[in-house]
């Protein structure tokens, strides 16, 4: 016997009446968690490893492109990027001086050495210095 369901439109009716109406307990869940999100992360690492390298083997991150294709994403980007972006934005700000401190700091202790004329491989040296102290500072931060 077939598994008997409601009718495609009514469930994502119900679920949209739902869903929208759960801010109050989206919020509740934030202030309480059940676990701190840090905890739970770092205790699921080797669950996100295992799902991460399964969609790599299953090529899930292309396939998910190719299904929802350009027009979603410009659909969506346009229709909540725009309005979206400048309030995280807003939000971010001293994350954003936080996270680029580091490397700010680095750039402004460079000793670079002489600049070539135009065209001088001396110059593709500056560039390396540059590169190399970004990377350093990267990798040292494990991210």
């Amino acid at each position: 016997m077939p598994l008997r369901l409601r009718p495609l439109d009514q469930i994502k009716d119900k679920w949209s009446r739902r869903a929208s109406a759960a801010g109050p307990d989206y919020q509740a869940g934030l202030a309480a968690p059940r676990t701190p999100w840090s905890q739970a992360a770092v205790v699921a690492k080797d669950a996100w490893r295992a799902g991460v390298t399964d969609a790599a083997g299953r090529d899930a991150y292309a396939k998910g492109v190719a299904a929802a294709g350009d027009a979603k994403w410009l659909k969506k980007a346009t229709e909540l990027g725009v309005r979206r972006y400048p309030e995280g934005v807003s939000a971010a700000v001293e994350d954003y001086k936080n996270g680029f401190a580091p490397y700010y700091d680095a750039l402004t202790k460079i000793e670079l050495p002489p600049r070539g004329a135009r065209g001088d491989p001396k110059n593709i040296e500056r560039v390396r210095v540059i590169v190399q102290t970004l990377r350093s500072i990267k990798t040292a931060t494990g991210k």
